[in-house]
């Protein structure tokens, strides 16, 4: 196999200097994540510094380290590591003929990113690559970037921001051939004066599309026609997705089969698309559509497309659902642990309210964070998404959570630990429970409990 990156090639994208010869098939700046034949890039932190780390990574296998430092063990020593990986990512860029897709939004994205992964494998098998996790931020991107194979198809790129600015910066590394915007909602509402402010945020995307780039757009949100002015900038070609009148790639029919959700999506006048959703809830089928929008921009195999989108699983805290033994039958938990605004709260309530099943419906909600002032509202409006799901009883956790509490009577505990005790003291068989929080409040480790240990 042809190495991710040769030392010679490391050194002469970063400036550095290689102490010896090695080659790398992956990058990582978690030791922890080391295999066998990682490049390590040592980057130094407010609180922790990746040099600690070099000889960890070696003793696991590492085939080379990038520091700024002398260490032992065949490395290049630049400057900067954080400014080294970004030259790294630059260069992994500049080296591909891929289309490049750049995905943000207020929600969504992680699972759009997911779902682009699964449908463009399916018309570039073993060719394309994405970002991980939850890789979005200026670590994170060019670190994607840095990972991704020359010979690839299609790169797809997550991007997040919480500030102004933080998204210009990002896509001028990544360099989308299609930008897309998946929604937006009040997150991160601490850091802006209003939702407007996180659409020209959102917006800065489109800033890095190269020449003849396509934008594209949720025809459904309240602030499409301030995106698509955005959009109109840089863009050669703008595409809207929705439900709604007019939108590009709109939904014309959706019924229950079972277990999956039947889509019939038509692309312009005259194409049509028909495929299946294993994902409820009306979000994902905004995702569907989104991803099909973009699938269609690239000029990919909408068929195909619509196959890989029909893999899509729930992921880790965004929606992956667990059946669990439990003393006297089985109970399922929806675990949405990974983060939480208005709009994914709603979004999570709604597939609870969809649940099927005997047994109660449950929820263990945490706080949301980053509101800022209207964070109080905010907690207590989701008082109405609550009595609609016909969650009970509800479980509150964490402080923000008090102007809910008072609005509804629901009890309120501390932290995750102490919600762990409620539900297992509550749960009866037949059940399902949603848990659904900022993943600062860590109610992912219920889950985790919950799934490797049981009762």
């Amino acid at each position: 196999m042809t190495p991710l990156w040769t030392s010679e090639e490391i050194a002469a994208a970063t400036g550095g200097t290689a102490s010896a010869s090695f080659s790398a098939d992956s990058v990582t700046f978690d030791s922890r994540e080391v295999i066998g034949g990682e490049l390590f890039v040592a980057m130094r932190g407010e609180q922790m510094d990746g040099h600690s780390f070099v000889a960890s990574a070696f003793e696991r296998g590492a085939a080379g380290a990038l520091v700024s430092e002398a260490v032992d063990g065949p490395h290049v020593r630049v400057a900067d590591g954080l400014t080294a990986l970004q030259a790294l990512g630059r260069a992994a860029r500049a080296r591909t003929d891929a289309r490049i897709v750049g995905v943000t939004g207020s929600v969504g994205k992680t699972s759009v990113k997911e779902a682009l992964r699964l449908a463009l494998s399916e018309c570039a098998p073993e060719r394309t690559h994405a970002s991980v996790k939850s890789y979005n931020n200026h670590t994170g991107v060019p670190l994607s970037l840095a990972r991704m194979p020359a010979g690839s198809a299609y790169g797809v790129f997550e991007m997040g921001m919480n500030h102004a600015g933080e998204l210009s910066a990002l896509t001028r590394l990544v360099r989308p051939h299609v930008a897309i915007v998946t929604a937006i909602a009040p997150a991160h509402m601490e850091f802006f004066d209003s939702e407007e402010a996180i659409a020209d945020a959102k917006g800065e995307i489109f800033e890095g599309l190269e020449p003849g780039g396509v934008a594209v757009l949720p025809l459904d949100s309240p602030h499409f026609a301030r995106l698509r002015d955005k959009a109109a900038q840089h863009a050669s070609r703008i595409l809207s997705f929705g439900t709604g009148k007019g939108a590009d790639v709109r939904l014309t029919s959706s019924a229950d089969v079972g277990a999956v959700t039947a889509l019939t999506v038509a692309i312009g006048e005259e194409e049509e698309v028909a495929l299946t959703l294993r994902q409820p809830g009306a979000h994902w089928i905004q995702n569907a559509l989104a991803v099909l929008a973009v699938a269609h921009a690239l000029g990919a195999d909408l068929a195909a497309a619509g196959l890989g989108i029909g893999q899509m699983q729930g992921l880790a805290g965004r929606g992956a659902q667990h059946e669990i033994d439990w003393p006297g039958g089985r109970v399922r938990l929806i675990d949405e642990s990974y983060n939480a605004n208005p709009a994914s709260m709603r979004a999570a309530l709604a597939v609870l309210q969809g649940a099927q099943g005997e047994g109660r419906k449950l929820a263990i909600l945490g706080a949301m964070k980053e509101l800022g002032e209207e964070g109080a509202a905010m907690h207590a409006a989701l008082a109405e998404p609550i009595a609609e799901a016909g969650a009970e009883p509800v479980l509150l956790v964490g402080e923000e959570m008090r102007p809910l509490a008072e609005r509804t009577g629901a009890p309120l505990v501390a932290d995750a630990e102490a919600a762990e005790d409620w539900l297992r003291a509550e749960l009866r068989a037949g059940d399902t429970v949603l848990v659904k929080g900022s993943n600062s409040v860590r109610l992912g480790r219920l889950i985790t409990s919950l799934t490797e240990g049981g009762r």
